[in-house]
């Protein structure tokens, strides 16, 4: 298995990372309505909740790309690193959310859409 497709892996995690944010150590969390629950919260639990969200949004085009990228012979040695820069700009991307740094979270998201971009014309 490549190093792309752990990223894949890794980037398919990473929700559930920041919903394991959002709801630790709150007592509140009411697992029958955890929506409702998403909701109600405030500060770094609600932007973590967003970082999730926005990791669910961001996965399938990323994984798409590392299919099409591996399939189309890309260069390994490409793919791979633009997986894993993909995966270094979604982990500084979540960082800055829960911090509220929001320009420099844009910059992070655009960096991995980049990497996305870069995926497909490495398929070319």
């Amino acid at each position: 298995m490549t190093i792309a497709f752990w990223c894949v892996l890794i980037a398919g995690l990473m929700p559930i990372v920041y919903a394991g944010i959002a709801k630790a150590g709150d007592k509140s969390f009411n697992n029958r309505r955890p929506r409702d629950w998403y909701e109600s919260i405030t500060g770094y639990r609600r932007r973590a909740w967003w970082a999730q969200q926005n990791s669910l949004e961001a996965f399938p085009l990323f994984a798409a790309a590392v299919i099409i990228a591996q399939l189309a012979d890309g260069t390994q040695s490409l793919v791979d690193a633009l997986a894993i820069a993909f995966i270094a700009f979604r982990v500084a991307y979540g960082v800055c959310y829960l911090a509220d740094v929001h320009l420099f979270r844009s910059l992070m998201w655009l960096g991995g859409l980049l990497c996305c971009i870069g995926l497909f014309i490495a398929a070319a």
